[in-house]
């Protein structure tokens, strides 16, 4: 048992033993990068003292027993003795998403026997402190599991030290890389004390971007140990120098990327002429390439898809409802018809999670040829205002009540492992029934745009197309009847709701109750019936006041033959919308059966919690034979790696937004997007980042939200307008709001980001701009 070895007998796979920061420094020494010397004590040397306590006290007053100490001493002895770094390096410091930086303590200048095994001991008990525990508990890492060793290495007095990143931390451009610098040790520029010299370089080296830093304080070496921070002059820095060093710079972190195989965050120092790599990590919370001019198809691809994504994707979600739910259902449309790739492989996952949204370019197959004639074919025989007379459709409605039917409770695991794949194939029809009448709906819709555009009425078409009934305007007016009860029965003040209140939100819910919280792309995210406490919002905001305002009216119709291709619009918009909501009906199902194979797994203590199974995959939970198949006892890991990494990417979009909705210049106005329509409104400004916060929408508030779907469309009947980050003129939430009157900007991009609670603005629908009110 190994209690301490030098640096060269470690590498990435001794991490157990060496910890992140000496194995990869280890990796290092072994590939011939110019590492100080030094050594590591290992993990088993912290077992040693450790004696299984968990407190930094312990280790602050503990005795090292002599075969350590005198290994730890001979070591120095062999390195030279002298001034030394002592550096914490934890064994969880692999994780993806956990970088670890500065949770562990780094005593510098460090010189003699005694100080060294203070330092040690020092760096052991930092495993302890309350950041590192919070830091560990956030990313849901078990204390029991992790150790610490501890790198000791030669100390380096730097004319010039700090950090370089083989990547560019925010453009995420894998084609630069960012040098931060300055004067002494990098503890400085590490610890945030400094303004340093900023450089963003080509591979090559080349500068193609410098800014001097302003040299506040400089960190050096003490006589005798510790260090000293000294506060110079303000100075005119010309930065490194000298090209050549900044290229050897360069040509380091590309090799040190290339060993590693991902973007690096590299420690470094420059003495005496020459380089010196002190530390290197993964980079995290490092976002995607950029991506580049997007053609029009990939740019509507990605308005489409960052809509309904308002959340990252879990395993689960792409692996089952991402290929087999509408997304996936709609690619296979487009397939029918010759065009490919519209969807898949838009979402690129990294250790497990999704981590970018780049939308392909589609592509045309032999298909293409024949899709005029089969698109005309269709129009003609599938008629949108009769899609729920077809028996496809029909014996759909049976297989999901037949499924829904089912006690997954009861069920022995073998069973209900293939609930979810049975669930995916009752919703497999979906994409024949849309294929099927869709080209109906574009039929219609031209047929009413050629009657207009030869009456010189071409501006009527949004109006004429209002009052369509459908199952999201059925919801709508079932939460008014909701909120009347309620404003009548007192029933949203009271402990207890009445019991005819509870009655009819039962109703609502066995109605309504399967439909999107969020987005209907995901099984992850809760249904109106997984979180009544959402309808219970709407609720609130719908009762605050009666309704002021009604539907628009539609204009007249003298022409019989005008008022059929009205009809026929309008049933196609219908079959857009009530196909959506009856094609919704197996997500809940295949919600219930991945949560109750997530509780059986956590009731058997294999997950900490049922929702961590949204961080598998479906094939790794049905390859289980059950909770005592000895192959479940890998998932608490999986999912913990997944986990942590799905935490490091919490502030990281899955892709720029000025790609998607590329920003106009908005002049006067605060912002500009998409017009929807509905004219002019003024009024404070209230964002609501997502459903749980329904409640806080107040009558004639301008709601700023960064996506909607049909469940947020009840807010609309007491929004003064509506400014949303994404989506178009033809999106759902743009549709309903001109349905109510209220102007609606869609794909502003950064709507929530600009405009601020409480803002008095003014929202135009028909210019897209939106402006502060006097």
């Amino acid at each position: 048992m190994k209690l301490v070895a030098p640096l060269n007998a470690f590498g990435r796979a001794d991490l157990a033993m060496a910890g992140g920061k000496g194995a990869n420094l280890g990796e290092l020494v072994r590939n011939g990068f110019p590492v100080p010397d030094g050594f590591v004590i290992t993990t088993h040397a912290y077992e040693l003292v450790a004696q299984g306590s968990d407190t930094r006290e312990h280790f602050e007053r503990v005795e090292l027993p002599h075969e350590l100490r005198e290994a730890i001493t001979g070591a120095y002895a062999e390195l030279g003795g002298g001034p030394v770094a002592v550096r914490s390096s934890a064994t969880a410091e692999d994780l993806p998403g956990a970088a670890f930086a500065g949770q562990q303590d780094t005593y510098l200048n460090v010189a003699g026997e005694e100080a060294l095994l203070d330092a040690v001991r020092r760096c052991w008990g930092s495993l302890w402190t309350d950041r590192a525990v919070s830091y560990r508990a956030r990313l849901r890492l078990d204390d029991s599991e992790v150790r610490i060793a501890v790198v000791v290495q030669r100390m380096v007095e730097p004319d010039v030290a700090g950090v370089m990143f083989t990547a560019n931390p925010v453009s995420g451009d894998r084609e630069q890389l960012v040098v931060d610098a300055g004067s002494g040790l990098g503890e400085a520029v590490v610890s945030g004390l400094v303004t340093p010299d900023h450089y963003v370089l080509r591979p090559s080296g080349e500068v193609v971007e410098f800014t001097p830093g302003r040299g506040e304080v400089v960190v050096r070496s003490a006589a005798g140990g510790g260090v000293v921070h000294e506060h110079p002059e303000p100075r005119s820095s010309d930065g490194l120098g000298s090209g050549e060093t900044l290229r050897e710079l360069a040509g380091l972190g590309r090799r040190v990327a290339g060993v590693f195989g991902r973007p690096q965050d590299i420690e470094w120092a420059y003495a005496a002429g020459r380089l010196h790599l002190l530390q290197a990590r993964p980079m995290t919370a490092l976002p995607p390439p950029p991506l580049g001019p997007l053609d029009p198809l990939q740019r509507r691809t990605a308005q489409i898809l960052t809509e309904y994504l308002p959340e990252r994707p879990y395993p689960i979600d792409m692996s089952t409802w991402i290929s087999d739910g509408p997304a996936g259902l709609m690619a296979k449309v487009f397939a029918e018809y010759g065009v490919e790739n519209m969807i898949a492989g838009a979402l690129h996952e990294e250790d497990g999670v999704v981590y970018r949204l780049a939308p392909a370019k589609p592509r045309l197959s032999v298909r293409a040829l024949a899709a005029p004639f089969t698109l005309l074919a269709r129009a003609l025989r599938y008629d949108p205002a009769r899609w729920t007379e077809d028996p496809r459709f029909q014996a759909y409605l049976k297989d999901v009540e037949e499924l829904r039917s089912r006690d997954l409770a009861a069920m022995p695991w073998e069973e209900l492992r293939r609930v979810p794949r049975q669930a995916l194939a009752v919703a497999r029809p979906v994409a024949g029934l849309r294929a099927a009448y869709l080209p109906g709906v574009g039929l219609a819709l031209l047929r009413l745009m050629v009657a207009l555009a030869l009456r010189g009425r071409r501006n009527m078409m949004g109006e004429l197309l209002l009052g369509a009934r459908t199952r999201t305007s059925d919801a709508n007016r079932a939460l008014e009847r909701l909120a009347e009860t309620a404003r009548r029965t007192g029933a949203l003040e009271a402990d207890e709701p009445p019991e005819e209140f509870a009655e009819e939100l039962e109703a609502f819910l066995a109605e309504y109750g399967h439909r999107e919280t969020a987005t209907p792309l995901l099984i992850t995210a809760p249904t109106w019936a997984d979180a009544p406490e959402v309808v219970l919002g709407l609720v609130r905001v719908l009762a605050a006041a009666p309704p002021e305002r009604t539907e628009r009216e539609r204009p007249p119709l003298r022409s019989p033959g005008l008022a059929r291709r009205v009809a026929a619009a309008r049933a196609g918009v219908a079959f857009r919308e009530d196909s959506h909501f009856y094609f919704m009906l197996p997500a809940p199902i295949l919600r219930r059966a991945v949560l109750e194979m997530g509780r059986r797994l956590a009731a058997a203590r294999l997950l900490d919690a049922p929702e961590d199974v949204f961080h598998l995959r479906l094939a790794e939970l049905e390859r289980l034979r059950g909770t005592d198949d000895p192959a479940a006892a890998r998932l608490r890991e999986v999912v913990r790696k997944r986990a942590a990494k799905r935490e490091e990417l919490s502030g990281v979009r899955l892709i720029d937004p000025a790609a998607v909705h590329p920003v106009a210049d908005a002049g006067a106005a605060l912002l500009t997007g998409v017009p929807a329509g509905g004219g002019g409104a003024t009024g404070p400004v209230k964002v609501i980042a997502n459903p749980a916060e329904f409640g806080r929408l107040e009558p004639g508030d301008v709601l700023v939200c960064p996506y909607t779907n049909p469940s947020w469309t009840p807010l609309f009947q007491r929004a003064a307008a509506v400014v949303v980050d994404t989506g178009g003129a033809a999106s759902h939430a743009a549709i309903v709001a001109r349905e109510y009157g209220i102007p609606a900007v869609m794909g502003t991009g950064n709507g929530t980001a600009v405009l601020e609670e409480g803002m008095i603005v003014t929202v135009n629908g028909d210019t897209g701009a939106v402006t502060a009110a006097p």
